[in-house]
């Protein structure tokens, strides 16, 4: 009975539209007080999830992520992009997606992914010809790749979802080829439209223009080298080198582009403070919720129903995949890391698969949840920004959906492609 309660106030409190670290928090309180324990219960193991050293390294992540958004990054990795790429059949959809490649990298966002290029990139394409739909379908799929390619803060909470037992540098290094690979096969997909739709090609610029236009990116890129290389070296933790990268982002944004204004910083401060206190505040209600779960056994029951209906790893990880997907169309993605880890990561170890791979897996798989109705964050955002109907950009964007889940399946079933490069390093 305490679940069925547990899970009713949840899903009542979603349905109704109350925010989901709430609904998380008064169904969790509910079951407790269902079960004759203290109410304090609820807030201990609250205050016990955000009691983790290396969440202080979201704050920093998103804090240079947010300087970067509004400093004027995103200009000049545009710019490196499309004389770089921009002479491809349909050259601004390859500037969109390299762009969101080596963005993504820095801001580790994909809304702001979608903020920044999407304002430069989307009123750009249709001036030159491109389709609306085509423009926001582009921007929008290509922006998740900043969620795998690192540094990530969403690595960060998964980290900590899994119990702490997995490397954060591991995960870093595990989230390059297949964000690299999701971005080839959005390219492939937005070549063979451009094709069909005769789509132009920009003007080469000359290899001048592409070393100078590297010289005002490589600055930027630094950043990630910092939060990255600091960890994977040992010299930093993953929350010192979050601190180091937010202190370069200001100094490079301030004093070397110049282009950082104080309504810009005003703006950086106050989007990563309301971030931070979004991730927060569901770690911590999450962490009372996902309690209950253990408590009530549901990771055991569902790994008995999967495997009652099949034993073929192959058919219970695309079950899993399929689960997570739907559940990624109506909730948030943090809130579905924190509650989705404790459940479905042991079925995945008792398949065999490493739980680095699991996490990439997940990332990949819920993001696909943010270019999806109903909850659809970055759907929303894109639609906005190129001024169209989300009924309109849904019509067209199929072939990026199979394409990011082509990228998807190869993840659940090659585990080489996350799992080479930290095994190469960590030799």
């Amino acid at each position: 009975m305490g679940l069925i309660i547990l899970l009713c106030v949840f899903g009542g409190g979603v349905v109704i539209g109350m925010p989901v670290a709430f609904a998380m928090g008064i169904a969790a309180a509910s079951a407790f007080w269902w079960e004759g324990f203290p109410m304090l219960i609820t807030f201990q193991r609250a205050t016990a999830g955000v009691s983790v050293f290396s969440l202080l390294a979201i704050p920093f992540f998103v804090f240079a992520g947010e300087l970067m958004l509004h400093g004027g990054i995103a200009t000049r990795l545009v710019r490196f992009a499309t004389a770089l790429v921009g002479h491809l059949r349909g050259g601004l959809a390859m500037v969109n997606i390299f762009s969101s490649m080596l963005f993504g990298g820095i801001s580790g966002s994909a809304v702001a992914d979608i903020s920044a290029l999407g304002s430069l990139l989307v009123p750009v394409m249709k001036e030159r010809g491109y389709r609306p739909d085509f423009a926001v379908n582009v921007t929008v799929t290509s922006s998740i790749a900043g969620i795998v390619i690192p540094p990530s803060h969403n690595m960060i909470i998964f980290a900590v979802a899994a119990g702490g037992g997995i490397s954060v540098s591991g995960l870093f290094l595990a989230g390059v080829i297949p964000g690299i690979l999701m971005c080839i096969c959005l390219a492939i997909a937005a070549y063979i439209l451009s094709i069909k739709h005769n789509y132009p090609r920009e003007p080469f610029p000359g290899w001048g223009e592409v070393g100078r236009s590297a010289g005002q990116a490589i600055p930027g890129f630094i950043t990630a080298v910092i939060i990255v290389g600091g960890t994977l070296s040992g010299v930093f933790t993953v929350t010192e080198s979050g601190a180091f990268g937010a202190i370069y982002a200001l100094i490079l944004t301030t004093f070397f582009y110049r282009s950082l204004s104080w309504e810009g910083f005003v703006r950086s401060v106050t989007g990563a403070v309301r971030t931070t206190s979004m991730v927060m505040i569901l770690i911590a209600f999450a962490s009372s919720f996902g309690y209950l779960l253990a408590l009530y056994q549901v990771p055991t029951m569902l790994s008995d129903l999967l495997v009652s209906i099949s034993d073929n790893p192959i058919i219970i990880l695309l079950m899993i995949n399929i689960i997570l997907l739907v559940l990624g169309m109506i909730m948030d993605m943090a809130a579905l890391i924190l509650i989705c880890t404790p459940i479905f990561l042991p079925i995945a170890k008792g398949l065999g698969m490493d739980p680095t791979q699991f996490g990439i897996m997940l990332l990949i798989n819920l993001g696909l949840g943010l270019c999806t109705p109903p909850v659809g964050t970055c759907l929303f955002v894109g639609c906005a920004v190129g001024k169209i109907r989300i009924e309109q950009a849904l019509k067209t964007i199929w072939p990026f959906y199979i394409a990011l889940f082509g990228a998807l399946m190869l993840v659940t079933y090659v585990p080489w492609i996350s799992l080479w490069l930290p095994s190469v390093m960590a030799n």
